[in-house]
C-alpha cells in the first residue's frame, strides 16, 4: 500500500491493570466471544456497535472462538498518559495493546524501537485471546490526513494491528514488521470490502 509502518512498538514496562470496562475483574476469561467497546473521546462520533461487529468478524475470520477483548477509543491526553506510564515513552501514540493471556508487555504505537514478541501462539479453538486495545482517535484523524485515507480506516487499522499483536505477531525486526504489515493490510482490505467504514 505504500504506507510506512506507523504503529509498531513493544516495550517491557511495569504493568498489569485492566483498564477497559468489563475486563477489570480478576475472573478468568469466559469460553465465548466477549468484546467490550468503550468510547472515552470526543474527537469523532463513532458507531460502537459497528466497531464491535467488525472486530467480531475479524476474530471469526482468524478462527478465534474464545476471546475477551476490550477496545477503548481514547483521546490524545489519555493515550499520552498510558504511553508514558506503561511504555515509558513521551507523547501520544496511535495504538497500545495489552495482552493478558500470557502476561506479556503491552505493544504500542509508532516512532520508536521495538522488542521481540512471541511467535503466533494461538491454535484455533484452543486458547482464549485476552487483552485490551487502546486506539487514539486524534492520531487516526492526523494519520488519515497524512496518508490520504479516512479516519475510520485508520481506526480499523489500529484495531487489526492490536488483534495481530494479541495473536503474537511482532514488529521487532524488518522481516517481522513486513510480515505483520502485510497481514494488517490484507485484513484491512477484506474488512473494507465487507463493511461500510464511512458509517463507523
Amino acid at each position: 500500500m505504500g504506507r510506512c509502518d506507523h504503529n509498531s512498538r513493544s516495550e517491557q514496562p511495569t504493568w498489569g491493570i485492566h483498564l477497559v470496562a468489563g475486563l477489570g475483574s480478576q475472573t478468568p476469561p469466559s469460553d465465548k466471544m466477549n468484546i467490550a467497546v468503550v468510547n472515552r473521546q470526543r474527537t469523532r462520533k463513532i458507531n460502537l456497535r459497528l466497531l464491535g461487529k467488525i472486530t467480531s468478524a475479524l476474530l471469526t475470520e482468524l478462527e478465534i472462538e474464545k476471546a475477551e477483548i476490550g477496545i477503548c477509543l481514547a483521546a490524545a491526553p489519555e493515550m499520552t498518559r498510558l504511553n508514558e506510564t506503561f511504555l515509558r515513552h513521551a507523547g501520544s501514540t496511535d495504538v497500545i495493546t495489552f495482552d493478558y493471556g500470557f502476561v506479556v508487555p503491552p505493544s504500542g504505537g509508532s516512532k520508536r524501537g521495538v522488542v521481540p514478541a512471541q511467535k503466533n501462539r494461538l491454535k484455533p479453538g484452543q486458547q482464549t485471546l485476552y487483552g485490551e486495545i487502546f486506539i487514539c482517535v486524534d492520531e487516526a484523524v492526523l494519520q488519515a490526513r497524512k496518508f490520504g485515507t479516512s479516519w475510520q480506516s485508520e481506526v480499523i487499522r489500529y484495531m487489526v494491528h492490536g488483534i495481530l499483536h494479541l495473536l503474537g505477531f511482532a514488529d521487532s525486526s524488518a522481516g517481522a514488521r513486513r510480515k505483520m504489515k502485510w497481514e494488517e493490510n490484507r485484513r484491512l482490505c477484506e474488512i473494507t470490502h465487507r463493511f461500510p467504514l464511512s458509517k463507523l
